[in-house]
């Protein structure tokens, strides 16, 4: 048996010894853990060994200085989803209140599209609740104004009254000031004043030039109008039309009334040929009441029958011309159907043309308008331009009364 003093102490395995045996190269001195007493210390008492525990000490840390953080951290969260939900809500009742605005709207002005509805103000809900509205902006197209539609109205009405049965009955409403913009658009006028080849277009602010062809009995004429628009009372338009021609190819001019420049008369290039055309200016000649209006002596008429180049000589010269474009071929037609015929005019033309008159014409081209009349309150024009689209109006509005019967 082995002396007591021989006795080896039994230690639990080393981990890091047991690490250096794997490998006995350069770090195997490194890899061995010395556990031995250093100089000038007690040996200490064996104990097992254990990992360090590095984990505890540190989250007791980290728990203790951000203890408070997640709580404030989901109250405000907390008040973000709720003022999130709180806009949503009234954003909601919002676009309700709109729909329902706009179709009630539709209903009472009996119009093919619903207007556009936009209430304007945040919150919403507060206002409804205290029944009054900041402002509130209506856009409706395609408004009957009689004989045209109006292209668009748009109006704003500032703190409108509301009258209520609480926040989900709404009775109508009471609208102290309104002001709104309304648009005749000429591409409209086009369309329903049956003129669809006439195009307006504006010139200055208040006057409109129509310019295009109408069709009269087959044969497509020029037209020529000039319109002023000036407004008529507190709720009309009204335009008037002046400089009426319609242009026959080159052949003649037609303007419509009683005046001694109204009428049919050749145009000058047609006047003009009548100095090449033997057989047209002897027929013209060859009729007494158009030598009396041509204010030519009988001798030089005579004179011009019987030699050609007499003829020439009066029907070519810059009177004969102009006294030629004065003749009111209106007033022949009848008389000698023949004479115009030979100067180129359709029979049917002629017959057609004295039906063309003034009045007939300026309601074909009038580009007035009346606003609708509202059951309570007043509505009255502002202002009237003339734009590069069509007539523009400025209107305004007092103590109108909406959704009552």
């Amino acid at each position: 048996m082995r002396s007591p003093h021989h006795i080896t102490a039994h230690h639990p395995p080393n981990p890091y010894e047991e690490l250096g045996r794997l490998d006995d190269g350069p770090l195997a001195p490194f890899l061995v853990e010395d556990t031995g007493p250093r100089p000038g210390q007690a040996e200490a008492q064996d104990d097992p060994w254990a990992p360090p525990d590095h984990r505890r000490n540190g989250r007791r840390r980290r728990r203790g200085r951000f203890a408070g953080a997640p709580l404030a951290l989901k109250a405000v969260v907390g008040l973000l989803v709720l003022a999130a939900f709180l806009t949503l809500a009234d954003r909601w009742a919002l676009l309700y209140a709109e729909r329902r605005s706009a179709d009630a709207l539709q209903d009472r002005l009996q119009q093919a599209a619903a207007p556009e509805v936009e209430i304007d103000g945040f919150p919403f809900l507060t206002q409804l609740a205290g029944e009054r509205l900041d402002s509130v902006k209506v856009t409706v197209p395609d408004v009957a104004a009689d004989r045209v539609s109006l292209a668009q109205v748009t109006a704003t009405a500032h703190d409108v009254r509301l009258d209520t049965d609480g926040p989900l009955s709404v009775r109508g409403a009471d609208v102290p000031a309104l002001e709104g913009d309304v648009l005749l658009s000429f591409a409209d006028l086009r369309r329903e004043l049956g003129a669809s080849q006439v195009t307006f277009t504006g010139e200055g602010r208040d006057r409109v030039r129509a310019r295009g062809t109408l069709p009269v009995a087959g044969h497509d004429l020029r037209l020529h109008a000039e319109a002023e628009v000036r407004r008529e009372g507190e709720r009309g338009i009204a335009t008037h039309i002046g400089g009426m021609r319609l242009e026959i190819g080159d052949l003649a001019t037609y303007r419509p009334g009683a005046r001694t420049s109204d009428g049919l008369h050749l145009s000058r290039a047609s006047a003009a040929r009548l100095a090449r055309e033997t057989r047209k200016a002897k027929a013209l000649l060859s009729v007494p009441a158009v030598v009396r209006r041509l204010g030519v002596p009988d001798s030089v008429v005579r004179a011009a029958l019987r030699d050609e180049a007499k003829l020439t000589e009066l029907t070519g010269s810059p009177r004969f011309v102009r006294q030629a474009m004065r003749l009111n071929l209106i007033d022949l037609a009848l008389d000698h159907p023949k004479l115009l015929g030979l100067l180129g005019f359709d029979p049917a033309l002629l017959d057609a043309l004295p039906r063309l008159t003034r009045p007939v014409l300026t309601d074909r081209l009038s580009l007035g308008f009346r606003l609708p009349e509202p059951p309570d309150g007043r509505i009255r024009l502002r202002d009237v331009r003339v734009e590069k689209d069509g007539i523009r109006v400025r209107l305004e509005g007092t103590d109108l009364a909406v959704g009552r019967s």
